[in-house]
């Protein structure tokens, strides 16, 4: 891996009132009718208002383009730009550093106009140099780099179906295709600013500022002080790897030498050591304690055997999994997390209990663990799905570990936003989640094409 990425940070205590966690969700009423709860994105609007001398972002998905969608919930890319060049129109001192993944130019095949903008104005824009990543596709990335990614792409576009716009978009090139089926991402949701009184702010999350993300449930946590500095190192790394040769000077938040009276331990964590510290959260559990899992991906073998592991001692495992069917107006068959699940329980003799989230053409796209030891409680929580090219050392992501009393304000809110959604909670007629036989697999070939699919990287999750 690239300098700077697999990052395990010094553990930094803060106060919890220096820590909000934050999510949003979407749910279908009896009636038909959406509801929604959505926060994050204010979040991040609000640490870009207060930025003084510099803002970091870095987004997996940034633009408009919408599959198969109809419709638009919201135009959460260009709300996310306009928000930047306010505030760069506002402050033009102000050093933005924008990273993103060449999936937004469709791999150079269509060159994005929103970040061209951005550009215009003044916004450093970073494509991250996917090349430098491990190929988690190693048999057709084998190929692509000896013959294909000498090719270069053309802006001028091509005859092939462009899989990210409705039907009927201006076709893209073959190359983009060949690209595309490296499976490599930047994955990454972060954003970190100062603010005028000299600390650092920023934030980790699942949720991407794209138009067909826009209904998606997420989560998301916002921290002020010493582990900010973390996410600005970690940032500042892949923006040197893929060519970015800037600077921007964040003064290091010196750490409270007077312990807080409430403290919450807190780690920045990326690519494989966010499944190191998972594991070891599980694997130290025993009868008494619990698991809790919310996640849109499920396929990661190591966290499958330590899940079955900490069932078989007693600990009490629940997994709250989106049935994988809606991917942005098109229909998915269920890989991975049906057969996992189903795995899951069998294998566990039903001492793994599983909810599906409810969707309604959105995704359960959130990313929790929740690992409760006596009166502590361990989260993780950000971009990273639960799969070996997402926790392997493969994609880029990002998420935040906290230790805290379960007790704790934030601890409770933590495991209520869980039991919220496993024990439908709400309104009259809210249904969050179904019980497991709604989407129960047995089917053996679809098992079997998932570990072949996880095993090899034939596959985009």
């Amino acid at each position: 891996m690239p300098p700077g990425t697999d990052v395990t940070s010094p553990l930094v205590t803060a106060a919890a009132s220096d820590v909000q966690f934050l999510y949003d969700l979407t749910t279908t009423l009896p009636d038909g009718k959406s509801v929604r709860e959505q926060r994050i994105f204010d979040e991040v609007f609000d640490i870009i208002d207060q930025a003084q001398s510099f803002v970091i972002a870095d987004f997996f998905l940034l633009n408009d383009m919408m599959g198969a969608v109809d419709g638009v919930h919201r135009p959460l890319s260009r709300e996310l730009a306009d928000r930047l060049l306010a505030r760069k129109a506002a402050n033009p001192e102000l050093t933005i550093l924008l990273i993103t993944d060449p999936i937004n130019d469709v791999y150079g095949g269509m060159p994005s106009p929103l970040l061209s903008e951005l550009r215009t104005a003044g916004i450093e824009v970073v494509s991250t140099d996917l090349d430098r990543l491990r190929d988690s596709n190693a048999m057709y990335s084998a190929l692509w780099r000896m013959f294909g990614q000498w090719w270069g792409n053309s802006p001028e576009g091509g005859s092939m179906m462009n899989p990210f716009a409705p039907p009927g978009s201006p076709p893209i090139t073959f190359r983009s295709w060949l690209a595309l089926a490296n499976f490599k991402a930047n994955h990454r949701k972060v954003i970190v600013a100062d603010r005028s009184d000299g600390t650092l702010t920023g934030m980790v999350t699942s949720a991407n500022p794209h138009d067909g993300s826009s209904s998606h449930s997420n989560v998301g946590l916002r921290f002020t002080g010493p582990l900010a500095q973390e996410a600005v190192n970690s940032e500042m790394a892949v923006a040197r790897f893929s060519g970015w040769k800037g600077h921007i000077y964040a003064a290091s938040t010196p750490q409270s030498t007077t312990p807080p009276a409430d403290p919450v331990q807190l780690q920045f964590l990326t690519e494989e050591a966010i499944r190191d510290h998972l594991v070891g959260a599980i694997d130290t559990t025993r009868n008494g304690d619990a698991v809790s899992i919310a996640t849109f991906y499920l396929a990661d073998r190591k966290i499958v055997s330590s899940l079955l592991k900490s069932a078989s001692r007693g600990v009490k495992v629940r997994l709250i999994l989106d049935p994988n069917k809606d991917a942005f107006g098109r229909e998915k068959d269920g890989v991975p997390n049906r057969p996992v699940a189903t795995e899951l329980v069998k294998k566990s003799n039903e001492r793994i209990q599983v909810r599906w989230y409810r969707t309604h053409g959105e995704q359960f796209h959130t990313k929790l663990a929740l690992v409760t030891h006596g009166d502590r409680l361990i989260a993780s929580l950000g971009s990273a799905n639960l799969t070996r090219r997402n926790i392997g050392n493969y994609n880029l992501e990002a998420n935040v570990a906290v230790e805290l009393s379960a007790a704790s304000p934030l601890g409770i809110e933590l495991i209520s936003y869980f039991d919220r959604l496993w024990n439908n909670d709400g309104p009259p007629g809210t249904s969050f989640t179904a019980a497991f036989g709604a989407w129960k697999d047995d089917d053996t070939g679809r098992y079997w094409r998932y570990r072949l699919m996880e095993a090899t990287g034939l596959s985009t999750f």
